[in-house]
């Protein structure tokens, strides 16, 4: 999952959490902001350090702007391993999350959830009591099996069980890690009955070359995460997972208790009941393709959204 590669970054926790410890009129118990709790103290919001989390922060500062509270954006934090534990300790107080990998990343490494109500409820009964989620949006950026229109149309695939009679024929690209993955070419095999003729393994993360791959007829199946801008570019089709091999990664809100109020979690819940993948895909074509600033593609979704004036 995509979670998965953006937690690995353990090496720089130190120089990171510094970074992200360090602020100006923070108390003890909430570096960052000073007084926890609505009041009016300034609402820290983060984000990790990747564009769609960072897009998915300012989404977030900016709905809670637009019900008149105060925020300052700390954005570009780091790994899951670095801005967990401030959230847990109260130096950030709303970060938007990917329930699965936070749930099997953070909270509960042996966790086999993989629906989002599963995912959920495990979420609710294991997180650190100082810290909780908020509602998830119906949004997700997870692995998928991607193929272009023209092989879906040529072997009638519309989910990942239609692959078992042509897959021996196809060749699929992925991270070379995704092979041996439960979530990857292993569950496929067990949950599936699916087992490719070749894989042509990649770096992970290696997302252009596997688009261009796929394109070219180089491989006919892809490892792609579900927001990747291609996706809509090159018309190409997420083949349906009905028996939820890839775990939910709802767009979720992490948020340190004592900090949010209620108009701040009304505010929150709403982005939530908004946003679908959808609307993630075009914004990241927007922000990737279009090199469109992040406050500017956040800011026209929340209009087009209803969500501020």
């Amino acid at each position: 999952m995509r979670g998965m590669y953006r937690g690995v970054a353990f090496g720089l926790i130190t120089a990171l959490s510094l970074t992200a410890c360090g602020s100006e009129g923070g108390s003890e118990d909430n570096p960052l902001t000073g007084d926890s709790g609505g009041g009016g103290s300034s609402l820290v919001v983060g984000s990790a350090n990747f564009p769609e989390n960072q897009l998915l922060a300012e989404i977030y500062a900016q709905a809670l702007e637009g019900k008149d509270l105060k925020v300052t954006r700390k954005f570009d934090i780091g790994a899951r391993e670095v801005y967990y534990d401030q959230i847990v300790k109260g130096g950030i107080d709303v970060f938007p999350e990917y329930n699965g990998a936070l749930l099997s990343v953070a909270v509960d490494k042996n966790s086999t959830a993989t629906g989002t109500e599963e995912i959920n409820a495990e979420l609710k009964a294991k997180l650190p009591k100082s810290v909780e989620i908020l509602d998830s949006a119906a949004a997700e950026d997870k692995d998928s099996v991607t193929v272009t229109a023209r092989t879906a149309k040529k072997y009638d695939l519309k989910t990942l069980a239609d692959l078992k009679p042509v897959a021996g024929d196809l060749t699929l690209g992925a991270g070379s890690e995704f092979k041996t993955r439960t979530q990857g070419g292993v569950g496929l095999k067990k949950v599936y009955g699916v087992e490719f003729g070749k894989f042509q393994p990649l770096d992970a993360g290696a997302q252009t070359t596997l688009v261009k791959l796929l394109k070219d007829d180089k491989v006919q199946a892809a490892n792609l995460y579900t927001t990747d801008p291609a996706i809509i570019e090159d018309k190409l089709v997420v083949l349906e997972d009905p028996k939820k091999l890839f775990s939910s990664q709802n767009v979720t809100p992490l948020v340190h208790k004592k900090a949010v109020d209620a108009k701040a979690r009304e505010a929150l819940n709403a982005v939530s009941a908004k946003l679908t993948t959808e609307d993630l895909l075009e914004m990241m074509k927007k922000l990737v393709n279009d090199k469109e600033d992040a406050s500017v593609v956040a800011e026209e979704w929340l209009k087009k959204s209803g969500l501020t004036g």
